[in-house]
């Protein structure tokens, strides 16, 4: 492992103890295996544990395979996007898998590369997709995007409060220079939003997060591979994800609610007519975070938040079940 890419992987006793394998044979898909650390410690921890590893970053896909090479055939490495996580594991021969983990968010390697333009603390092109393949970057989408798009884009991704005034500085700054780099758009920021208040985050974080968020549609992607891991999930298996912000979290966290969920009949019927029946049995009810020596020894880790949920038996009701008090 070269220094370049050397990556903390957060929350990581967390991450293995929320999968009690024990010794016998078992499947888990890793919906965003980065360069491989949560699957290399799991691999290392049970001896019959085989892993579908899937990422649309290539470059992550490399960097895991040399992380995981230790295990040998116990690892199948996929190139693809998580939401799709059910189509590769039929590509992979099986129907079911005994457990999943989704990594949301932006790895060390691809933060700290210039020439992916993730971050603003360095020049380079303005980039930020996951997949280098896609059409669509982060300059096509600020020089193409209708006012009206981008404001929502920095409201709802990047809960910006001067969206509409960002959006407007933007349409009239790419009229004069199509926007290339990642430093165009931080002196954009720097002149239109000022500097943040103490104690929040930098203006152009939150504007490069809704821009990567918009580019990747990692909010659309996030809602997809939860449904569809729940569908894929052996009885007894969990689910492990791990966000990074509190839009990712917040939809996390009502998708298990809601699974976890037997009736959502409206309040005051005498018995239940909606038929639904709970599918996840929820592991974490507050959402597990890093210790203090974690957060110590990688700051990237501070916002780390992970949840865990376990697959029920589902069985078909009879809608017109008695509701209990």
């Amino acid at each position: 492992m070269t220094a370049e890419w050397v990556h903390q992987s957060v929350l990581l006793n967390e991450v293995v103890e929320a999968f009690p394998f024990g010794g016998e044979r078992k499947l888990l898909i890793d919906g965003t295996l980065g360069n491989g650390g949560h699957s290399a410690a799991l691999l290392r921890k049970y001896p019959g544990l085989h892993i579908l590893g899937i990422d649309r970053d290539k470059d992550a896909l490399s960097r895991a395979a040399e992380t995981l090479a230790f295990a040998g055939d116990r690892v199948t490495l996929v190139h693809g996007n998580f939401s799709g996580l059910a189509g590769k594991l039929q590509e992979y021969g099986a129907e079911k898998a005994d457990g999943i983990l989704l990594d949301i968010g932006v790895s060390s390697p691809q933060l700290d590369d210039p020439s992916r333009g993730f971050s603003w603390r360095a020049d380079g092109p303005l980039d930020m997709r996951m997949d280098r393949t896609s059409p669509e970057n982060a300059s096509r989408l600020l020089n193409r995007a209708s006012e009206a798009d981008l404001a929502e884009i920095f409201r709802e991704y990047g809960e910006l409060r001067s969206a509409r005034k960002l959006a407007a500085a933007v349409v009239e700054t790419r009229q004069k220079k199509p926007f290339a780099t990642t430093l165009d758009l931080v002196e954009l920021c720097d002149r239109v939003l000022g500097k943040s208040r103490p104690g929040t985050l930098p203006m152009p974080t939150l504007v490069f997060q809704a821009l990567r968020i918009a580019v990747n549609d990692e909010l659309g992607e996030l809602r997809q591979a939860l449904q569809a891991a729940v569908d894929v999930l052996s009885p007894g298996g969990r689910l492990a994800v791990i966000s990074f912000h509190s839009l990712e979290d917040r939809i996390v966290k009502r998708f298990f609610k809601e699974e976890a969920a037997s009736c959502v009949c409206p309040p005051g019927l005498p018995v239940c007519v909606c038929g639904k029946e709970s599918t996840l049995k929820i592991i974490t009810p507050h959402a597990l975070t890093a210790t203090d020596e974690e957060r110590s020894a990688n700051k990237r880790s501070a916002c780390a938040k992970l949840r865990v949920a376990e697959k029920k038996e589902v069985h078909f009701n009879d809608t017109n079940q008695r509701r209990h008090p």
